[in-house]
């Protein structure tokens, strides 16, 4: 498969939705598994949130309480840790593989209890990421057999370690339509140059659409000893950077 450049991607498409991209990076010395994850919008209601750091990962926030009209299928924790196991997710179901996990079970025995979000006509896939301490990655997709109500295509793509500076974007929607149509294929390989979480930030930042962007979490994780660099971007509401302190790994 050829390695893409994510930011032409992104800005060729104006609204793929949310959109995932888990991976490796190098900056020189030693190598990082690599998070990035972000949402966008099209209403009042979806446009109307942030991220914000959790003891665990991040979670979605209105911004303004009064303007929410919808908490469902917004408001979740995108990204949560089992150990040293991180899980990032475009719904609940990162709470759904957590407690999978947790009970020993793997997070395709959880996806496998979950569909696509039940948002008619688009029924928006279900799009999850699981990064393992050794730097290799799961990522699976959810989705409604060509918008077929009641029948769930379920994809489940898993890569031991790949070679540095690469990884695999997936996202819910290709660009616009009515129904919004959903990713097709498999994630996409992407090149991951940025040294830094903050570079890769600024890159992915400046290249989603300006009027559809909401926000934006980047995790570089040191493979050496779990120190991570975090930062997030929101277009409402203040910006998060935190540098690298020590392990984010729990104890397995």
């Amino acid at each position: 498969m050829k390695t893409m450049d994510l930011n032409e991607i992104l800005k060729s498409r104006p609204y793929p939705g949310r959109g995932i991209l888990v991976g490796n990076a190098h900056n020189g010395t030693w190598a990082q598994s690599v998070i990035a994850y972000f949402i966008m919008g099209r209403s009042e209601n979806s446009r109307n949130r942030v991220f914000e750091q959790t003891e665990d990962g991040i979670r979605t926030r209105a911004f303004d309480e009064s303007k929410m009209t919808d908490p469902s299928l917004i408001i979740y924790h995108p990204v949560r840790m089992v150990g040293s196991t991180t899980i990032v997710t475009n719904g609940d179901q990162t709470d759904t593989i957590r407690d999978a996990l947790l009970e020993g079970r793997s997070y395709v025995d959880a996806l496998r209890t979950r569909t696509y979000e039940p948002d008619e006509p688009n029924y928006t896939p279900r799009i999850s990421g699981v990064v393992n301490r050794d730097g290799s990655y799961c990522l699976s997709i959810l989705k409604s057999l060509d918008g077929e109500p009641g029948v769930c295509q379920r994809n489940f793509y898993e890569y031991s370690f790949l070679s540095y500076q690469t990884g695999h974007f997936i996202s819910t929607y290709e660009g616009f339509g009515s129904p919004i149509p959903s990713f097709s294929g498999e994630p996409v390989r992407v090149a991951i140059t940025a040294p830094t979480a903050k570079e890769l930030a600024d890159q992915l930042w400046d290249s989603l659409n300006e009027d559809n962007k909401v926000s934006l979490y980047v995790r570089y994780v040191d493979l050496r000893n779990g120190f991570a660099e975090t930062v997030i971007r929101n277009k409402l509401g203040d910006d998060f950077y935190s540098a690298p302190k020590g392990p984010v790994w729990q104890q397995d």
